[in-house]
């Protein structure tokens, strides 16, 4: 599956991601700006993504322990998801997402 990622400087990547793997696990694995420093545990915010709105009703909408932490960055936006909590499968075959500001490694 393709994802279509633009980073922080406007920058549009297209990543392969696997079945089955986090969006998050993918955008760091490609050495993307992104911190991801917990790994998924959905215990931090710093893999946070604004989802293309044509995107935002194939992931589905976060949960409520996944807005509790989107809650703690300053750029949220009604688009906002946690790239850990969105799971590649052949439904999202062209996802497109932006990486937030909040998420750079020197952010």
């Amino acid at each position: 599956m393709k994802i279509s990622v633009t980073d922080q400087a406007g920058e549009l990547h297209e990543l392969e991601g696997l079945e089955g793997w986090r969006v998050m696990e993918v955008i760091r694995d490609w050495g993307l700006n992104i911190k991801a420093e917990c790994g998924g545990a959905l215990s931090c915010a710093t893999c946070h993504v604004y989802v293309d709105d044509d995107w935002l009703g194939a992931v589905g909408a976060p949960s409520d322990e996944e807005e509790d932490m989107l809650d703690s960055v300053g750029d949220v936006k009604s688009n906002s998801r946690l790239s850990c909590q969105i799971l590649c499968s052949d439904d999202l075959d062209g996802l497109k997402l932006t990486l937030a500001p909040s998420a750079a490694k020197d952010a």
